[in-house]
């Protein structure tokens, strides 16, 4: 996915483009995100982008990290 270069940080658009993908059920709570490095692959940014992503996503609520593990979409309340 190409990133727009219209002045909103980079790591912001690629958490509103991960937040997209599980708000339209595409990640589904309990799927594991793609590593560091595949992410980095995929939007063409450096890992502290990424790094910077995850933190605003695990911030919302969004994801949640398991150490040794990856990171994984939280289950929504009900």
């Amino acid at each position: 996915m190409p990133l727009k270069n219209d002045g909103t940080p980079y790591y912001r658009q690629v958490a509103a483009d991960l937040r997209a993908q599980i708000e339209a059920g595409t990640l589904k709570p309990g799927d594991k995100l793609p590593s560091t490095q595949q992410l980095r692959d995929i939007y063409g940014v450096s890992g502290t982008v990424i790094q910077f992503a995850m933190v605003e996503l695990k911030a919302q609520g969004l994801v949640v990290g398991q150490p040794g593990r990856g990171v994984f979409v939280a289950e929504r309340p009900a």
